[in-house]
């Protein structure tokens, strides 16, 4: 039986699950870290997005969302962690699962779970916003059907087909060298500015229209038109600056396009399935809020990074019943070194060991050997970023120091100077997605 018949049992039960989430109670978050308003969740998405209407009244007060969800493409992803130490010699990369995108149901399942959550950003949308869906050949023809019902035919507005030229090749079908974009106002007429782009003439020369302006370049003669909806972007290079390593990566310059179009400085966007924070990072360097949000630790702890390298300022949520402490063990040394200065103190910590279970993570067995052996030789290696709170108020972490690790090494001491000091608290991630946290009662320590 064709897909096709399915469809409206899929919307009716999509239709079920958001109405269900609609009427009743959100999960609770829990804030961890705290900075601005700028908002990362490390929770699920249909439960967020019900916290975002309910508690922080967002309804119809996003510009943009871009989401890029599973493409139900039936694998697993790994993400490709490489870790290089002074200690040791070349170091195999360390490749830990991402996400499944196996569905135990089928397809059906897949589109259900998709479509309840196109309800509830349909409703979070600005009455001039957009939101853009990413996909690929596996199921994007489905959801363009289910797309056309839940936010209307009138209101789509572009198939946009981003073409690279990375990915396999196969003896069995011409290469697949692309992705869909779905982009549908909340209105049919949603905030759009449309770039110009080249267009050169015909062999190069010069067409002499009057009224035509013609530019010329080394190629040759062109003119400025409207931007095609074919865009030629290459993926994040394997030495690019901004790879994380995580699967499924998606390149700044493409977020980058779509942000330019549709928003303005200020302006609120979203992703709910943010992987690797690409938007948040984009959008962050150029200046727009910015609501992130994955059910991966791997994912959100990617995208701390990431905005720790631009010193974005966000709050961190955690949906309540989320681990998000780790269970490794983590060596730290506070102290009070000697200071010229009578009326003032420095307080320094130094990070000396750190230990994790390799048997909890989820790894294969050649992964887990090479992080074993890591631990035996340059266990901080492992730490991906941490940060200090001088000045802890016992409910919120708000950094006042941040250290991401670098190609071969990670700042392993950080000090202030100040004329007092009481509770410290002090946040670290692993490469792994593993968060820890600490609070010290520096009070009787600066005493002594």
């Amino acid at each position: 039986m064709s897909l096709l018949t399915s469809l409206p049992k899929i919307l009716e039960n999509a239709r079920e699950e958001y109405e269900t989430t609609v009427s009743g109670k959100y999960d609770t978050l829990e804030i961890v870290d705290h900075d601005s308003g700028n908002v990362l969740a490390y929770g699920e998405n249909l439960q967020f997005m019900k916290y975002l209407a309910d508690a922080k009244k967002q309804a119809g007060g996003i510009k943009l969302i871009y989401v890029d969800p599973p493409f139900y493409s039936g694998s697993n992803y790994q993400a490709s962690i490489r870790i290089e130490s002074p200690l040791m010699k070349t170091i195999p990369a360390i490749k830990p699962l991402v996400y499944d995108d196996r569905w135990e149901h089928g397809i059906e399942d897949y589109l259900t779970m998709l479509c309840a959550r196109l309800f509830m950003m349909r409703d979070l949308l600005a009455e001039d916003g957009s939101i853009w869906v990413h996909l690929d050949w596996h199921v994007v023809h489905y959801v363009k059907i289910l797309m056309d019902a839940i936010f209307g035919e009138k209101n789509f507005v572009n198939e946009i087909v981003w073409m690279y030229k990375s990915g396999g090749t196969s003896k069995n079908h011409f290469s697949r060298k692309h992705d869909t974009l779905l982009f549908y106002g909340k209105n049919p007429k949603p905030a759009l500015s449309i770039p110009l782009e080249k267009s050169y003439n015909r062999e190069y020369k010069p067409y002499r229209f009057k009224g035509v302006k013609e530019y010329k370049d080394d190629l040759g003669w062109y003119t400025m038109v409207n931007m095609k909806d074919v865009w030629q972007i290459d993926m994040v290079g394997r030495t690019s600056g901004e790879r994380t390593g995580y699967a499924t990566q998606k390149p700044e310059a493409l977020i980058r396009r779509i942000l330019e179009s549709c928003t303005k400085e200020g302006d609120l966007c979203a992703d709910f399935f943010c992987g690797a924070g690409t938007l948040a990072a984009t959008a962050q360097k150029m200046n727009r809020r910015w609501i992130a949000c994955d059910m991966g630790s791997l994912a959100v702890t990617a995208t701390e990074k990431r905005l720790a390298k631009e010193q974005g300022a966000f709050t961190l949520l955690v949906q309540k019943g989320l681990k998000i402490n780790g269970t490794g063990l983590l060596s730290i040394r506070g102290e009070f070194p000697e200071t010229p200065f009578d009326d003032k103190k420095i307080l320094r910590f130094t990070l000396e060991d750190y230990r994790l279970h390799v048997e909890d993570l989820p790894l294969e067995d050649e992964s887990r050997d090479v992080v074993a052996s890591i631990l035996e030789n340059d266990p901080l290696q492992l730490i991906d970023f941490w940060s200090v709170d001088f000045d802890y108020d016992g409910k919120t972490h708000k950094p006042t120091m941040c250290f991401v690790k670098g190609k071969d090494r990670i700042e392993t001491v950080c000090e202030k100077m100040h004329d007092r000091f009481g509770m410290v608290s002090l946040r670290l991630c692993d490469v792994f997605g593993n968060s820890y946290f600490h609070v010290l009662d520096m009070t009787e320590q600066h005493h002594e």
